[in-house]
């Protein structure tokens, strides 16, 4: 691999050198988007050079001067990466998206560059076939194993014909990839439903209203705007007694990005049959296969398995909360349409299980939550503790800081979060970092978790929906996860696991939102301070199986329409990507007028944008582990500091550097059992 020049980076650059703030949090005051642009350049082809020099070394290959040279290599990178990642979803701008597009093509050459250099290979195919005599320690021999898996499945073992190849689909990808991405946000804000009398919206609470107000008012429209939350289902429509007004916001989720200058038909049609024929190159018989190759799943066959035992049940589950839906919508006269379905579900909750969802925000004030539920559940369980650091600036106004230290007060790293929604920021909740935690390179975790909640109006308190709190639980577990980590290796932090493993710790941290002495600590009223009644506890638990069918349909109905575009042969024509769609979710026996997918076609950011291609299962397969493991910590005492460590020692501390089962097993004893999660779905 021949170095590749670049201007060199000016050291006036904030991002040349590591940042000297605590724990390396990135000087964000000081960077700007041009910047970021520059210390990319730079810092791949600085990484080209490091590589290369790994590559024509004389020396003979070793653990050292090949595996963990590499994983020294691209310092600068990282640091560019970390930066512009997060800002790429959090604060897009023109400037910004104009500099992802540069950006995309050049960083899928960097990586063929480096995966696909023969010399390179063949160092680390030598390091790999000695590697069990060469006295590795466990984490050290784990390292050299997964570098070898990472380079054959990107295509380092390709004659040079099937490697120019590979580089042409890979730079393709990935300007498909930032197209999609960004045609979704921009589709996403368009199709914000605009109100101009305050009687439609019927139904919303205050605080609601006003922040409908808030959002027109940002881009200076009268009235009232409806922005939309990624998924297919809208908070709103729980809420809105105008039904024509539920049809609009209905119809403007489900076709976001299905037409005209954002149109994302096209593009993921397009990106599942590139990664057909790049599966084929590879020798994989589909997309799907070369994902599930490196996955704890292991084959297709494993995935259809669970998820076709899942989808009778789940199916009949959803027709028999229909049943119960029609019969109350036809005292108003309404024949059930699928924008009617959340509205009349919560009549459901409110009349069988006596559950007003809209009369619980008063309880979940969005800093008490966090600080009383979150903080608090993560204190009593792993000691961790969290100073606020107002001194520390974040990318944007948004964004707080918080230092994170551990029982025995020892400094562990930082938290940020950036929980509203605004223009520019993607849609969904997700946790990132800014720095990963490694014993090799000295450092600590910085980490961020992204929300999407509609800001309250000045001076009034954020209030959160029920599916919010658990939302907020389920991205602090995975950031536990990345403040955990206590690695070696930076490519084993934190949450360096596989795809259908990362979803485990985060949904097992969900179970603290609704734990007695944990919701007890934080659900007070905000005017009064009052707990959540004992009472509406009951009927909360009461109704947990509620809606588990629809739930779990459209769940079930995403997953499948992911595998079907990931099973593609890549010379099939599929024409209409609808019609591809319906007959997909027709022939898993999903499809259903009234349950949507979860995420359709030309808005599924996770499969066509994110790194959940043929992966989506993940989820529900976590699941399996998570049910099973609530089950440990209940067996076990629940919120106690030794289950709290157990847990994180031996299965969140040890991040991608053990097998991800491996750790299971050492927290629960076992194998996973589905049993726990067959009757946490009803399907059993």
């Amino acid at each position: 691999m021949s170095a590749v020049e670049s201007p060199a980076l000016s050291p006036a650059n904030p991002l040349a050198a590591p940042s000297e703030l605590p724990f390396r949090l990135p000087p964000f005051a000081d960077i700007d988007l041009e910047h970021c642009r520059e210390a990319l350049l730079a810092g791949m082809a600085e990484q080209r050079r490091e590589v290369a020099a790994i590559a024509g070394s004389a020396e003979e290959p070793g653990f050292g001067n090949t595996v963990v040279a590499l994983e020294r290599s691209g310092a600068l990178l990282d640091r560019a990466w970390s930066v512009f990642g997060n800002l790429s979803s959090s604060v897009a701008t023109p400037r910004l998206r104009e500099i992802e597009r540069e950006i995309a093509p050049l960083a899928a050459a960097h990586d063929d560059a480096l995966r696909l250099d023969p010399a390179l290979f063949a160092r680390i195919d030598a390091v790999h076939s000695t590697r069990h005599d060469a006295g590795l320690d466990a984490e050290s021999l784990r390292l050299v194993e997964r570098y070898h898996l990472d380079f054959v499945l990107a295509g380092a073992r390709l004659d040079e014909t099937g490697r120019a190849r590979l580089s042409e689909l890979n730079q393709e990808l990935s300007q498909l990839s930032t197209t999609f991405g960004q045609n979704l946000q921009l589709a996403t804000e368009a199709a914000a439903v605009h109100v101009t009398e305050v009687a439609e919206l019927d139904g919303l609470g205050e605080e609601e209203v006003a922040a409908a107000a808030r959002a027109a008012a940002d881009r200076d429209l009268g009235g009232y705007l409806l922005t939309l939350v990624l998924p297919t289902g809208q908070p709103v429509l729980a809420k809105l007694r105008d039904r024509e007004l539920r049809r609009r916001v209905f119809e403007a989720s489900t076709s976001r990005a299905s037409a005209g200058e954002h149109d994302n038909g096209p593009v993921a049609e397009r990106i599942a049959r590139v990664r057909a024929e790049r599966a084929r190159l590879l020798g994989f018989r589909a997309h799907a296969d070369l994902v599930l190759a490196d996955q704890t799943a292991a084959t297709t066959e494993a995935v259809d398995r669970m998820l076709g035992s899942m989808v009778p049940a789940s199916v009949a589950n959803a027709e028999a909360e229909a049943a119960v839906l029609r019969g109350i919508a036809v005292r108003d006269g309404v024949e059930l349409a699928a924008w009617d379905w959340a509205f009349y579900s919560e009549r459901v909750r409110a009349e069988r299980y006596a559950v007003d969802t809209t009369a619980l925000r008063p309880y979940f004030e969005l800093d008490r939550v966090l600080v009383d539920g979150v903080f608090h559940a993560a204190e009593l369980l792993y000691g961790f503790r969290f100073t606020p650091r107002a001194d520390l600036a974040g990318y944007h106004p948004d964004v707080r800081v918080w230092e994170v230290s551990d029982a025995a007060g020892k400094e562990v790293g930082l938290y940020l979060g950036d929980f509203f929604a605004r223009e520019g920021k993607r849609g969904g909740a997700w946790m990132s970092s800014f720095v990963r935690q490694s014993g090799l390179l000295g450092t600590r975790p910085v980490v961020v978790n992204n929300l999407n909640i509609s800001r309250a109006p000045e001076g009034r308190p954020t209030l959160l929906t029920l599916d919010e709190v658990n939302t907020l639980f389920h991205e602090f577990g995975h950031a536990l996860h990345g403040l955990s980590s206590a690695v070696t290796y930076p490519r084993f932090a934190g949450t360096a696991v596989p795809r259908d493993f990362v979803e485990f710790p985060s949904q097992v941290n969900e179970m603290w939102a609704l734990w007695p002495e944990v919701l007890a600590h934080y659900a007070r009223h905000v005017d009064t301070g009052e707990p959540l009644p004992s009472s509406v506890v009951e009927a909360i638990d009461a109704a947990q199986l509620w809606g588990e069918g629809f739930g779990t349909l459209e769940y079930l109905a995403a997953t499948l329409l992911d595998q079907a575009w990931h099973r593609l042969a890549p010379e099939t024509e599929v024409g209409d990507p609808v019609a591809f769609e319906r007959a997909a979710l027709e022939a898993a026996g999903v499809a259903s007028e009234l349950v949507p997918p979860r995420y359709r076609t030309t808005y599924f950011q996770h499969v066509f944008a994110g790194g959940y291609s043929a992966g989506y299962y993940s989820y529900i397969w976590s699941e399996v582990l998570d049910a099973d493991t609530v089950e440990w910590f209940k067996d076990n005492g629940g919120l106690r500091r030794e289950n709290g460590d157990a847990f994180r020692q031996r299965l969140l501390a040890v991040g991608g550097s053990v097998d991800p089962l491996e750790a299971f097993r050492a927290v629960r004893g076992r194998d996973a059992d589905p049993a726990p999660l067959l009757r946490r779905r009803g399907l059993c």
